[in-house]
């Protein structure tokens, strides 16, 4: 089997508390990209390990990556002893939030439910997936929502669009947990979910702008001064949604011209970013 894994933006992100046992409460609009990764699954005899192999070098030590993680929670609870090769070939940056790690867990996992006629449901295989990370029940369903809680509650968002995205990335990443572990340090933004909702609805570029904030983009800043210089790059270009994207170090611009990302990409390109082109999935 052949799956294609796709990559998400967090067109908003605002902290809204922490819980007692100090995962952070979060309201976010998730959009689904046309970016993807690709994930091959060929059989193995049961008395060998699986085992996953990635085409991107700098990904090392995937013995313990999320998909080697989905693949034993999934192993564990339902007993199957079937084993695989999960070959990776990546095309989403790594530690850009663009949700890579996260969208290739939840595509094993729905790969194995319908390989092995698990005959779980949707519901089942989010709380499964919440073991191992609070993207992957979004990446679950892959469609634009508005998710609350640590990522377990979703309500789906009506979007038309297929907006033309950029994507702009330093060579260096940012681990979610540096993150997370400073963000408490800084003041949070003046986001509004429900405007930039009322924006996708309308589709109004200029008003989602009024609307979009992310509570992490300062405390990624204090980590990697760079994403700072990205957003004011791409802001000076005259896009008119700019923001980083879940933990970084990704920014992302949307437009209505799909030339004016084009440019952008070979600009940024030349300069030794990783640069990408997409557009939105409705």
């Amino acid at each position: 089997m052949i799956c294609k894994s796709y990559a998400k933006i967090n067109l908003s992100l605002k902290i809204t508390g922490i819980r007692e046992d100090g995962y952070h409460l979060l309201d976010m609009v998730n959009l689904p990209l046309a970016l993807h990764d690709i994930l091959e699954f060929s059989p193995l005899p049961e008395w060998q390990e699986t085992y996953i192999v990635c085409d991107d070098p700098g990904l090392s030590g995937l013995k313990h990556n999320l998909c080697q993680k989905a693949f034993n929670i999934m192993k564990e609870h339902y007993g199957f002893r079937q084993n695989f090769i999960i070959k990776i070939h990546k095309e989403i940056p790594f530690a850009a939030g663009l949700g890579g790690g996260s969208s290739n867990a939840a595509t094993v996992m729905l790969a194995l439910n319908k390989l092995l006629h698990l005959g779980a449901s949707e519901e089942e295989l989010a709380s499964l997936g919440l073991q191992i990370g609070a993207d992957v029940p979004f990446f679950m369903l892959n469609r634009p929502m508005r998710v609350s809680g640590i990522g377990e509650i979703m309500s789906p968002i009506v979007l038309k669009e297929h907006w033309p995205v950029f994507i702009v990335k330093p060579k260096t990443g940012l681990s979610t947990k540096d993150v997370y572990s400073v963000c408490d340090k800084f003041p949070r933004t003046n986001a509004d979910t429900d405007v930039v909702l009322e924006g996708l609805e309308e589709r109004d570029l200029n008003k989602i702008a009024k609307g979009i904030g992310n509570d992490l983009m300062a405390p990624a800043e204090s980590l990697l001064p760079e994403i700072g210089e990205l957003y004011a790059m791409l802001k000076k270009e005259g896009f008119p949604v700019v923001s980083m994207s879940g933990s970084g170090s990704s920014c992302f611009a949307i437009s209505p011209s799909a030339s004016a990302c084009k440019e952008a990409f070979h600009q940024f390109d030349k300069m030794g970013y990783v640069v990408r082109l997409t557009k939105i999935l409705c």
